[in-house]
């Protein structure tokens, strides 16, 4: 059984896109702690994975705690944007290819929820920018 725990690292530390389509299956589930919808399929899932990834990285995101059990993993983090403390969770499963099937994320507290919206809201827009 593939665990593409090590690989989501690579991506997160390195800004690695390309491996991360290599690690989402293309039917993939993102929930984001902003948006009420699931969004579902590898396309949207990039494109916030993305996002997340630079407004993140832009502060001083970091892991500290890791839980796998079989095909699910929890992995804490923190990061501070404008002053704000903020915590979360990510929240992966994958199947037995080692492609990520489901990715939640959880935010707190909610001026962090808060900030994490408008920014997110900013990047994915300038992604609708790009061609």
């Amino acid at each position: 059984m593939n665990n593409p725990i090590s690989k989501w690292h690579d991506v997160v530390n390195l800004r690695d896109y390309n491996t991360l389509t290599e690690i989402l299956d293309d039917q993939v589930i993102f929930y984001s702690p902003v948006v009420y919808t699931p969004q579902r399929g590898k396309d949207i899932t990039l494109k916030y994975l993305m996002a997340a990834s630079e407004v993140f990285n832009a502060s001083n995101f970091k892991y500290h705690k890791e839980v796998i059990h079989k095909q699910h993993a929890c992995l804490e983090f923190t990061l501070t944007i404008e002053d704000t403390d903020i915590n979360g969770i990510d929240l992966i499963s994958w199947n037995d290819s080692g492609l990520i099937t489901e990715f939640k994320v959880f935010i707190r507290p909610l001026q962090g929820v808060n900030i994490i919206h408008k920014m997110m809201g900013n990047m994915l827009e300038s992604f609708k920018n790009v061609s």
